[in-house]
């Protein structure tokens, strides 16, 4: 640990950041969550009764979805009735405390509250706003509903999973809403920067889910543009570079990346084809490209007699980039993952062990922690609305009128 880390032992990055998440599922929450991680002190407001839908969502323990506990750890939960205009006010009163206001409802749900920025601002003129939706707050589509899977699609990113002639596939995950999330995230931390650095002012970021997805599509816009080239699905392949694929083995399916230059050559050499290695015409990509359907068909021919574990031993040797399909039994055994701290030990609140993801990224003076479980349905109302100087009969009163719970 070098000096400045011993320095700043047990200091949160974000320690004294005060956050208020609203919105419910995945792109705003794992926003929070982010920040959460880092330090902030997160405040999820969900509805009395049903609070947010990822509590029921996927495998459930003990009436509450595993999904949860990674998506709300580092939270404090109150349940506010944000369609009471009392529990506007409540809301009210903590937006103009917090440094952050997170909320992923469709445009113009915040503004039929009351809560739209301007009248937001003048309670709390540094208040940064992270507001994320399927089409964004402006544009002819700002009003239609939207969600991740749409977000994919319209970015472009549904067009090229799967196989050629196939119907587009998911990856599997809600990639469009986690790429909405990391991309407020960023703004987030950059508009607090400019806030310090300029006077204090705070600032709304607005996040289209499909805009998050075509941020990450690489050359696919550029190609079109200059070519009038539509890119295409290619399976596991990495169309234009080569040989990028996935091949089949004795017992499963090994991924190997032999499209650098001299990476191309030792890949040959390993597998006994120093005839393509050493052919000039093969020497760049371009020349790869040209016949990657002879080079593929090579690797191939090479690994379907081995074991993935052959492959893998014969290609590290050779400082080949290669790797196989990891399920999540094989990542929660394997030792790179727990020697990194990507597998956390997290106790519920209801007392059951489970196993999350660690915390990403790594940061050397002061790295994330897990501080709390995620908290069931309104947890923390009391303990928020203390904070806000409610007295215990102006909060069971609240309670009694249903506007909190």
């Amino acid at each position: 640990m070098n000096a400045t880390a011993k320095m700043l032992e047990g200091v949160s990055a974000l320690q004294g950041l005060r956050v208020i998440e609203m919105g419910q599922l995945i792109a705003g929450p794992f926003a929070a969550k982010t920040l959460g991680d880092f330090g902030a002190d997160v405040i999820k407001i969900e509805a009395p009764g049903s609070g947010d839908p990822l509590r029921n969502w996927r495998k459930i323990l003990d009436g509450t979805s595993v999904w949860w506990q990674v998506q709300s750890r580092n939270k404090r939960s109150i349940a506010i009735d944000l369609r009471d205009e009392e529990g506007q006010a409540l809301a009210r009163q903590l937006i103009a405390q917090a440094d952050v206001l997170i909320e992923n409802f469709r445009p113009g749900t915040l503004e039929g509250w009351g809560m739209d920025y301007a009248t937001l601002a003048k309670d709390n003129p540094g208040l940064i706003m992270l507001r994320i939706s399927g089409y964004g707050q402006t544009g002819p589509y700002r009003d239609l509903p939207g969600f991740g899977a749409i977000g994919e699609a319209m970015g472009g990113l549904r067009h090229l999973t799967g196989e050629t002639g196939r119907v587009p596939v998911r990856c599997g995950i809600s990639i469009g809403d986690t790429l909405a999330a990391l991309h407020g995230t960023i703004g987030v931390l950059t508009a607090l920067y400019h806030r310090k650095v300029n006077g204090g002012q705070g600032q709304v970021i607005d996040v289209a889910l499909h805009e998050a997805v075509f941020n990450v599509m690489e050359s696919l816009l550029p190609e079109y543009s200059a070519f009038g080239e539509v890119r295409e699905p290619a399976g596991s392949a990495l169309p234009g570079i080569a040989p990028s694929n996935a091949y089949r083995c004795a017992d499963g399916v090994v991924l190997i990346a032999g499209n650098g230059d001299s990476i191309f050559r030792r890949l040959m050499t390993a597998i006994g084809r120093d005839d393509l290695g050493n052919d000039p015409t093969l020497a760049d990509n371009a020349g790869r490209v040209a016949r990657v359907v002879e080079l593929d068909a090579a690797i191939e021919a090479w690994t379907q007699s081995r074991t993935v574990a052959d492959v893998l031993k014969v290609l590290r040797e050779a400082k080949v980039p290669a790797g196989r399909v990891y399920t999540a039994k094989d990542i929660a055994e394997d030792p790179h993952y727990r020697a990194r701290d990507m597998i956390l030990k997290q106790v519920t609140r209801d007392g059951h062990e489970i196993e999350v993801p660690g915390i990403v990224p790594k940061l050397s003076a002061t790295p994330g922690s897990v501080r709390s479980s995620a908290p069931r349905l309104g947890d923390d109302t009391d303990a928020v609305l203390a904070e806000l100087g409610l007295a215990a009969e102006a909060i069971a009163a609240l309670r009694a009128r249903n506007v909190v719970a």
